[in-house]
């Protein structure tokens, strides 16, 4: 039976991780959950599944932290969101673990020193994105092997479609409405904005070693197409099924095994169409600039996370427009210092300053 520290217990990821556990309990045991803050719903998951360890890191965070590295965890599974994740999963990359990353901003802002200390320690990655599990599985689960091309797949969000006039009035209640997956806030505005899809470019740079020049992007609006990896001889593999993250989840517990899901099998005797639409990067300058700063390197991609995180919370209140989220992390970059990620206190120290800069960007709007 393998042992889960679930980090970011009561986010979407976190509760479908649980379903897996609930649904497998000859397989899996929680042997500590995390969340970021003490709620309801986190005392029930602890009442419900009787951890040995539990904290909420808003009240004791060190503890919290500390629980990155039990012993007892055959895998720790880091589903908390925002850059406050990244520092369970250095946790648990110093302590050798089996990690199963759904919290991107482990790659997007750590990116190479990530990879780095997890080498030198002799951590493990599984990828928990749909994309990246997607590329994953085409792989035959080795991210090393060699291939052409990466093929991401992007839905296109809640404004596919839209004219930059048409998206100076959305609102939050516009942009929280996806067409194909149902995911929490943040996540839902950056994929509006295609940040996020950005950000997973960025992901499958880092994880995959592969050049930004061999990583394609295109809309493909079903969403059943999860990411496609092209190979030297031109043959390409493409990992389908309805938009779920419950083949992901579930995927990065069980690997290398496969095991049931309630996930609905695609039915081939029905007709159906896939869809595919170029992805214009002038179309989509969050898209734009997320990829400049992975191109670039350094601490720019910390940065980016850290404007874009304050100016979706800005959105959300409605203290600024949709269109102003590009504007803030515009904004923050062009004033921002540039530099070589040295650890895990440069990027926290590039995060806090870009933080109060988008403040200041924020309030002057």
């Amino acid at each position: 039976m393998k042992k889960i520290v679930l980090i970011g217990c009561t986010g979407s990821i976190g509760r479908q991780v649980i379903d897996v556990v609930n649904r497998h309990p000859d397989e899996y045991a929680i042997c500590a959950l995390v969340a970021g803050c003490d709620s309801e719903l986190f005392r029930k998951q602890v009442a419900a599944l009787k951890p040995e360890y539990y904290a909420a890191s808003s009240i004791d965070r060190d503890y919290a932290l500390s629980l990155a590295e039990l012993d007892c965890a055959d895998i720790v599974f880091n589903a908390a969101s925002g850059f406050a994740g990244l520092e369970y999963s250095v946790k648990a990359i110093c302590a050798g673990k089996r990690l199963a990353l759904a919290n991107k901003e482990t790659l997007v802002c750590g990116g190479e020193f990530i990879t780095a200390l997890a080498e030198r320690h002799g951590a493990e990655f599984i990828p928990v994105d749909s994309e990246h599990s997607a590329i994953w599985q085409c792989l035959s689960f080795d991210r090393h092997a060699p291939l052409k091309r990466l093929i991401i797949t992007a839905s296109g969000g809640a404004f596919r479609g839209y004219t930059a006039e048409m998206l100076k009035g959305v609102t939050a209640e516009q942009a929280l409405n996806h067409p194909t997956w149902k995911m929490g806030a943040k996540i839902t505005v950056d994929s509006a904005t295609l940040m996020n899809k950005g950000y997973e470019v960025i992901e499958a740079h880092v994880l995959y070693g592969t050049p930004y020049s061999r990583i394609d992007t295109v809309i493909q609006p079903q969403s059943i197409i999860h990411s496609m990896t092209e190979f030297c001889d031109g043959a390409i593999l493409a990992q389908m099924s309805y938009p779920t993250m419950e083949i992901p989840v579930q995927l990065a517990l069980s690997y290398p095994r496969r095991l049931e899901t309630s996930v609905s099998p695609m039915d081939f005797t029905k007709e159906f169409s896939l869809g595919f639409q170029p992805l214009n990067r002038a179309d989509y300058p969050c898209f734009d600039l997320a990829l400049k700063c992975g191109e670039e390197g350094g601490i720019c991609p910390c940065v980016l996370n850290a404007a874009d995180e304050e100016a979706v919370k800005a959105f959300l209140k409605g203290r600024i427009a949709f269109t102003d989220i590009y504007r803030v992390a515009d904004g923050v970059l062009q004033s921002a210092r540039r530099g070589a990620v040295d650890g895990l206190d440069c990027l926290k120290q590039a995060d806090e300053a870009a933080r109060i800069n988008a403040q200041k960007i924020i309030d002057g709007l």
